[in-house]
């Protein structure tokens, strides 16, 4: 007869576990010097056990009632201490220890913490956990002193917070917060420019169609479609009658964009990026490009294209919105409708006048512009919108939806050849 075995139950989530979710991914991607988790052969392993245990007090934060019975020690202390500093304290009220004293107001207790973050957790988690720490614990005027400018980790999230900053900003500390925001820019640009310029080039190439191309010219799939009536059965065959090409794209302007950015505060990442890619686009030839930012008053920040990084300073992220206001400065632009494209990045919250903003866009349309409404540029995720312009402006046949940085390109590529837009699922 064979003695059952008996596995131990994963621990069951508390209300202590759950009070710090981001402290969950940090326990779990830190990579510490203490034993690392031996070879799973079963539950009852040993070293398995502990592992799981030490990780388990790692999120729970050693409270009396976390139930692990583990002590940690080196290391794996000083990381505890870590997120204790800045998960230590949510809103409901401590039992037992408290788990600790916080970060404060201390200039030099925040640097240390910073250090150490980066010491023990990799990039991506560092970055969450700055991000939390200036929205729990209050620390944005501290990123006005320019050490602490230079230990932080630099990301988009970041940047939109100095550009909040940007007004009340010393000139002390405004030199390091240039020097922070173009590391980033100057990142984003050697990840997105080169497909950016190749996507598009090619875009603006097969926009300009010609009536007797050249061979390698012809676009092949046009072409049959427009001869299927001189197709002959008994060769099994098309006859093309009538070439269908595509010229190669002079270096004089083909098409006129114009970036319509809302400057709002939840718009701090999209910002950034159609910053990023309004210099990427004003780069090429064939393209002239113009960049609007606005709130409740509208700024044309084209003349500063060549370095996105004084195109972010010229932003002034917060205040409110007016998108008509916006769009009539854009119109009044237009020279070109039939080789315009306008994209206006805004989550559509509109503080001006609704009916005048709808009979713009279809104003625009009409005229034979093309129209992009893009609710955010970012990699966030779904934002929040206002679902009835949203849904008004998709009745004009213009749809608004989010666009990551990634997708930006073939967005733009579509738009300048006039053919349905790469709009992802919902």
């Amino acid at each position: 007869m064979t003695t059952p075995t008996t596995e131990t139950p994963e621990p069951t989530a508390t209300p202590e576990a759950t009070a710090a979710p981001e402290a969950t991914d940090a326990a779990g991607a830190a990579d510490t010097t203490t034993a690392a988790p031996a070879t799973v052969a079963g539950t009852g392993d040993p070293g398995w056990e502990r592992e799981r245990l030490r990780r388990w007090r790692l999120v729970l934060g050693g409270d009396a009632a976390d139930g692990t019975g583990c002590v940690l020690s080196g290391q794996d202390a000083a990381m505890d201490g870590t997120l204790a500093a800045l998960y230590g304290k949510g809103d409901r009220a401590q039992s037992g220890r408290d788990r600790s004293a916080g970060l404060g107001a201390s200039a030099p207790s925040v640097a240390r913490w910073l250090g150490d973050i980066r010491t023990y957790f990799p990039s991506s988690v560092v970055q969450v956990m700055q991000r939390d720490a200036i929205d729990r614990l209050g620390l944005s005027a501290l990123l006005l002193e320019p050490e602490m400018l230079e230990a932080v980790e630099a990301d988009v999230h970041l940047v939109g917070t100095l550009l909040s900053l940007n007004k009340a900003m010393p000139e002390t500390t405004k030199e390091t917060a240039r020097a922070v925001v173009r590391k980033v820019v100057e990142g984003l640009e050697k990840r997105l420019a080169g497909r950016t310029r190749a996507t598009l080039t090619g875009a603006l190439d097969r926009s300009a169609r010609v009536s007797r191309p050249r061979h390698h010219d012809i676009d092949w799939n046009r072409t049959i479609a427009a001869n299927l009536k001189h197709y002959l059965p008994e060769y099994r065959t098309v006859v093309p009658e009538r070439l269908i090409g595509y010229g190669r794209a002079a270096q004089s302007v083909k098409k006129e964009v114009i970036l319509c950015i809302d400057q709002s505060g939840s718009m701090a990442a999209s910002v950034v990026y159609a910053s990023v890619f309004g210099a990427v686009l004003a780069s090429m030839r064939s393209i002239n490009t113009r960049l609007v930012v606005f709130d409740t008053a509208v700024v044309d920040l084209t003349d500063q294209l060549d370095d996105p990084v004084d195109v972010l300073f010229g932003t002034q992220l917060g205040g409110g919105t007016d998108i008509n206001r916006a769009l009539a400065y854009c119109q009044s632009q237009i020279t070109r409708p039939a080789e315009t494209v306008i994209v206006l990045i805004s989550d559509l919250y509109e503080g001006g006048i609704r009916n005048e903003m709808l009979k713009r866009v279809a104003a625009m349309k009409a005229s034979g512009v093309q129209f992009v409404a893009l609710l955010a540029l970012s990699d966030e995720g779904a934002p929040a919108y206002d679902g009835e312009h949203a849904a008004a402006l998709a009745a004009l046949g213009a749809p608004a939806f989010a666009c990551t940085p990634d997708l930006f390109p073939e967005v733009m590529a579509a738009a300048i050849e006039k053919r349905p837009l790469p709009i992802p699922e919902a």
